[in-house]
């Protein structure tokens, strides 16, 4: 089955949102075996919309639009679709009463505007939202079936898994398919590709790669009538093939993973940060019960502040600069005293534009200090991009994720380059 996609918007197109509902749609339809054959973003325009539908069901066997289903006067897909069916726009008592009785159950009065979202083409088969006003709309044209979702994000997954989604899946027929994503930290797309180069020769396995800044996850394909126990073997195999890049699978996220194998010690982290600027911390804070592990964090980002603040020796920062192994050394050490945690994580760098004490852009020390004074530093080889904007967000959403990874080797006692290229390991055990 192929399906094409069509977002509706002027904020879309002009840049002022991400089309992360394509986004979504794109990897759910995926992970159930649709293809996606090309994703198409319009503005709201009537004649606009209804060309791009037409085109759409010249090559695919559906549509699915999303946007322009709520109550303005700008949200046009319904209309776009009667005009192209050659209908009218007919009021469903139903979603009317549904509508009314949402706005009384709020305390709120009832805007007549708001009816529109009640106004479906006729003949149009309508898809309950339970998670929202707008519903989504199921409209035959002569090319084909249009499946019209809102452009609210959490209203549209919801009509998608629990309408559309199996809808596709019986019409098409498709095989049994099982998929997993396995996510590694630290390691280059290139290495992965090279390691994995037997699994993506086996019948029915298919990998594709995610890359992210310093991470990089796989996606495991796997068909045929055994595919959801094969699939359990095949993620076996990857893991060892990848060894100690790999942090985790599916929802799991580095610093839900850091979380946990604090929490399971009982052990706390502190944080000392020089170039990401607290981005480390405001990482480890995302986990749910993040105060039993987060101690705390300072940012030092004034040289100065590096001796006063965390008791890096003034002669070291006099002799090699804020930018030295020796530095994220004692800066994590210093954090870790001064905030009484377990393990300090330090960070320190030159993220850009310019060089700093002699030092290209992208070089990066992070150290953990642990309990009786050890102390592990590494540089890893970040790919610095090339001029632009970009340069020092990358660099830094680069650093977070290092650090990170950092960590969770330390607590288990991983190598900690994982034998990747992209890392260079210095080591000071001073306990």
């Amino acid at each position: 089955m192929r399906v094409e996609l069509l977002t509706v918007g002027d904020e879309l197109l002009l840049g002022d949102t991400v089309n992360g509902n394509a986004a979504w749609l794109g990897r759910r339809l995926a992970d159930h075996g649709v293809r996606v054959t090309r994703s198409v973003v319009v503005g709201d325009e009537l004649d606009v919309i209804i060309e791009a539908v037409d085109a759409a069901l010249g090559r695919a066997d559906a549509v699915i639009t999303t946007g322009g289903l709520g109550p303005t006067y700008d949200d046009l897909t319904r209309d776009a679709l009667a005009k192209a069916a050659g209908v009218a726009l007919v009021r469903d008592a139903a979603l009317e009463r549904r509508l009314r009785e949402r706005v009384a159950r709020a305390g709120r009065e009832l805007k007549p505007v708001a009816l529109r979202m009640a106004d479906v083409p006729e003949g149009a088969r309508i898809l309950g939202n339970s998670a929202g006003s707008a519903p989504g709309l199921r409209v035959e044209l002569s090319g084909g079936v249009v499946y019209a979702l809102p452009g609210v994000p959490f209203e549209m997954r919801t009509i998608m898994d629990e309408v559309v989604l199996p809808e596709l899946a019986r019409s098409a027929g498709l095989p049994a398919v099982a998929r997993r994503v396995v996510h590694t930290a630290g390691m280059w797309e290139s290495e992965m590709a090279t390691l994995l180069a037997e699994v993506e020769e086996a019948d029915e396995v298919e990998l594709a790669y995610l890359p992210d800044p310093a991470e990089v996850s796989v996606r495991i394909t796997v068909s045929g009538d055994d595919a959801a126990t094969r699939l359990d073997g095949v993620e076996a195999r990857v893991r060892v093939l990848l060894g100690p890049a790999v942090y985790g699978a599916g929802d799991e996220t580095l610093y839900l993973v850091v979380h946990r194998l604090l929490a399971g010690r009982s052990e706390t982290v502190a944080t000392a940060e020089s170039l990401t600027g607290g981005l480390i911390g405001a990482e480890l804070t995302k986990a749910p019960g993040a105060s039993a592990t987060f101690a705390g964090g300072m940012v030092t980002y004034a040289t100065e502040l590096k001796e006063r603040a965390l008791g890096v020796p003034e002669d070291l920062l006099a002799e090699h600069g804020a930018v030295h192994p020796d530095v994220a050394a004692a800066m994590a050490a210093g954090v870790r005293d001064a905030l009484g945690a377990t393990y300090g994580l330090a960070v320190t760098g030159v993220a850009g534009p310019d060089p700093q004490d002699g030092r290209p852009v992208g070089t990066v020390y992070i150290g953990v200090a642990g309990p009786g004074d050890s102390r592990i530093v590494v540089s890893p080889k970040l790919p610095v991009p090339e001029g632009g904007p970009e340069v020092r967000p990358v660099i830094r959403r680069m650093t977070v994720v290092h650090a990170l990874d950092l960590l969770r080797r330390v607590l288990l006692g991983l190598d900690v380059t994982g034998g990747s290229e992209q890392a260079q390991a210095h080591r000071e055990d001073l306990g």
